[in-house]
């Protein structure tokens, strides 16, 4: 069965969809006769056909990423090209160009849809796209989200909430594991950047919070590390600044190997505002490490992986006090501390790499 998978952009590029289409396309391709292509937009004006790690991967030139979406007159001639040498069509939403795509040249093909999040902040652009992706979803065999919350919080999956299917993403358990090496780096860290450490990852966009985790800092009794880069950035570094916390909040540029500084916090906090955060893969790596959790309420699979008081605490989006206030208590509370940690290491077990393929494999493989 020859699947093509269509999303916005592909690694290198990061982003939490981005590894999500590279995770499908090299663990499923070649597997039980699925063959899988992916045909993305380029971030640059040239279409580039090339192959990774035994994948083809097609990028149709664009004029460039502009509201986190690529803008490309040439992906719909390029699609319509290529779709009738596929059995199955993959989306994944929210990418309006596929699904326009799909609707305008290939209503014949077989389709899945992987839902990741509801459109947030491009509300015009939704309602635009509005009929392509109704009629996508409608037409579509099945559509995969990576927890039950998210059904139960968007509109348009409640349409469809018959053939939703929840298959819940995973990472690699034994490569999410300390050994000595990383012990070590993690003491180097804990040295470097002062204890206890609160530990902060993601993009900085508007939709993971990191000003209200700085803001609270101020009350937190521990350094606070923030691992990442974007658009916000000059505007956190001011932020951390005017509040004279240079000495406790600190921001780092993405690293190649998280592993040792998951091993190095004594806490982990993903203070997400909006539903853009769908699911927090960096909340499951925290865990692997048995760290406990702090995340938001946003009616999606934060609040779902992370269980209020449990293996964590769930809070209030924007509410500086009570980030404030758990964090604290658990900074304080090593009982409490040693419970979230036994119950965070069990709560990963689930979510493993290899039950993630197994499970999308079986719900492709159904289709035919």
């Amino acid at each position: 069965m020859k699947i093509l998978q269509v999303n916005k952009l592909y690694y290198p590029w990061i982003g939490g969809v981005e590894t999500i289409v590279k995770q499908i396309a090299e663990g499923l391709n070649k597997k039980n006769s699925l063959e899988i292509d992916v045909l993305v937009c380029n971030d640059k004006n040239e279409t580039v056909i090339e192959e990774i790690n035994g994948v083809k991967i097609m990028r149709v030139q664009s004029f460039g990423i502009f509201w986190s979406m690529p803008v490309s007159f040439y992906f719909l001639n390029f699609y319509r090209k290529i779709a009738k040498n596929y059995d199955l069509i993959f989306l994944h939403y929210p990418f309006p160009l596929g699904f326009v795509a799909y609707t305008l040249f290939s209503r014949n093909k077989n389709l899945v849809v992987w839902y990741h999040s509801d459109i947030v902040r491009q509300k015009l652009l939704e309602i635009f796209f509005r009929p392509f992706h109704l009629y996508a979803l409608k037409k579509s065999k099945k559509i995969f989200v990576s927890n039950p919350n998210l059904i139960k919080s968007s509109d348009y999956l409640k349409k469809f909430k018959e053939k939703c299917i929840v298959i819940p993403f995973g990472i690699d358990l034994n490569y999410f594991r300390e050994n000595e090496e990383i012990k070590k780096e993690a003491e180097e860290i804990r040295k470097k950047f002062g204890t206890p450490l609160i530990l902060s990852i993601g993009r900085l966009s508007y939709y993971k919070g990191f000003t209200y985790l700085i803001r609270a800092s101020k009350e937190i009794e521990g350094k606070i590390l923030i691992i990442g880069e974007g658009k916000l950035k000059n505007k956190l570094l001011r932020l951390i600044n005017d509040l004279n916390l240079e000495n406790k909040v600190f921001i780092i540029p993405p690293v190649n190997d998280l592993r040792p500084y998951y091993l190095a916090c004594d806490i982990f906090v993903l203070p997400s505002i909006h539903k853009s955060e769908a699911f927090g893969i960096v909340i499951l790596e925290s865990m692997a490490f048995g760290r406990p959790v702090i995340s938001t309420e946003l009616g999606t699979g934060t609040s779902w992986l992370n269980i209020n008081n449990e293996t964590g605490f769930v809070v209030q989006p924007k509410n500086e006090k009570e980030l404030v206030e758990k964090i604290n208590l658990l900074l304080h509370n090593k009982e409490l501390c040693q419970r979230f940690n036994q119950n965070v290491k069990e709560r990963v077990r689930g979510f493993s790499l290899d039950n993630f393929w197994e499970n999308l494999k079986k719900e492709l493989i159904s289709i035919f």
